[in-house]
């Protein structure tokens, strides 16, 4: 097979398609980080005798859906904002916000560069260490919120990293950006994947701090990325009004916001999706333990970030080694700090992750 020179996220399996001549449908994405049991079986069941909702309009506040997400994060339903997806979300209230100087947590997502820049402010980064396996060091965050920085973002758990910041360790970040004036913005997308989220959820921090905001979504624990809603959490209620007030009405169909009610109320799915990441996470790492050409990052998250020890083997290689299996994993080049001796990869069915470790396994003795 011809190499190729793209680099592709977890979204791209058309562009995989046309380029390698593979069926979107022959490809198991292992790079766009989705739980494995696809979307909830009692969505499935109970969705299409809902169809006639499309007949009227939402209503316009989401009172039952936003009650709906208040039970499930723990929260007071006053404190849930939603929208057609984290991502519209994450621009409106960097529009309102407007920083000037953004400080991000990377290796990361490259969504929240582009927002603050497309808002005219400058996004810097504040770089875990690889040294430290890419956990975070609050002294050495403390020393870059300088007096300029009127933003902080964070995933958390962090892609690609995979690593997490305790809601202890998130408190200490909120009292140091109160005192200098500093929103802090934490992308809780991956948090619902954790063994232990609920020492790591910072939802509750919401209702005793002010300038904190939590997005979280569908698209990869719910594995409905097409449906399009996503949910944030914020206990400063003139932020709330503010984003309420230029928000679109209407961002979430009937349909969308009617099937978020369903998923979560789904507590066997709920229960299951946890049971099997965390024993393939869990059994994954086992084998890796025992690779000598490669070193893992534990992972806190539904995926692994990997770092190659081979020299003449890349990241490319092994992404190339993987779709010619019909596999698609993360080819981590692109990422800040990062470069072409790391690879990703989201924990799927054991016997979809065993076929995927064989397929590196090759590549890398």
């Amino acid at each position: 097979m011809k190499r190729k020179s793209e680099h592709f996220h977890g979204s791209d399996i058309e562009k995989i398609e046309e380029i390698y001549g593979i069926k979107k449908e022959d490809i198991i994405s292992f790079a766009a980080n989705v739980n494995p049991l696809g979307i909830s079986p009692k969505l499935k069941t109970t969705l299409a005798d809902r169809i006639d909702a499309i007949m009227t309009y939402p209503d316009r506040e989401y009172s039952s859906l936003r009650k709906c997400i208040a039970d499930y994060v723990q929260t007071d339903f006053e404190n849930i904002i939603v929208g057609n997806g984290s991502t519209e979300l994450i621009s409106l209230f960097i529009q309102i916000m407007n920083p000037k100087k953004a400080l991000i947590l990377g290796p990361t997502y490259s969504e929240y560069e582009r927002e603050v820049t497309l808002g005219g402010g400058s996004a810097l980064y504040h770089q875990l260490k690889e040294k430290k396996d890419f956990t975070l060091d609050l002294a050495a965050l403390g020393q870059d919120l300088t007096p300029d920085v009127d933003l902080l973002v964070i995933c958390n758990p962090n892609n690609p990293t995979s690593s997490a910041i305790s809601r202890n360790d998130m408190a200490k970040i909120l009292d140091i950006c109160k005192e200098k004036g500093i929103y802090v913005m934490v992308d809780e997308t991956y948090v619902e994947f954790a063994e232990d989220f609920n020492t790591i959820t910072s939802v509750p921090l919401a209702s005793t701090y002010d300038n904190i905001i939590i997005l979280r979504g569908i698209s990869k624990f719910y594995a409905a990325p097409g449906l399009r809603l996503g949910y944030a959490i914020c206990g400063n209620n003139d932020l709330i009004k503010e984003m309420n007030r230029r928000k679109n009405p209407w961002t979430i169909n009937s349909l969308a916001a009617i099937a978020g009610e369903i998923m979560f109320t789904d507590k066997d799915y709920i229960t299951e999706t946890r049971r099997l990441v965390t024993k393939e996470r869990d059994r994954v790492c086992k084998i890796l333990d025992s690779w000598k050409n490669i070193k893992y990052y534990k992972p806190i998250a539904n995926f692994v970030l990997i770092k190659i020890r081979k020299e003449e083997v890349s990241s490319m290689d092994l992404f190339e080694a993987a779709i010619q299996k019909g596999f698609m994993i993360r080819d981590c080049s692109t990422f800040p700090f990062l470069n072409d001796k790391f690879i990703r990869f989201c924990f799927m069915t054991p016997e979809d992750n065993d076929a995927l470790l064989k397929t590196l396994q090759g590549r890398l003795q």
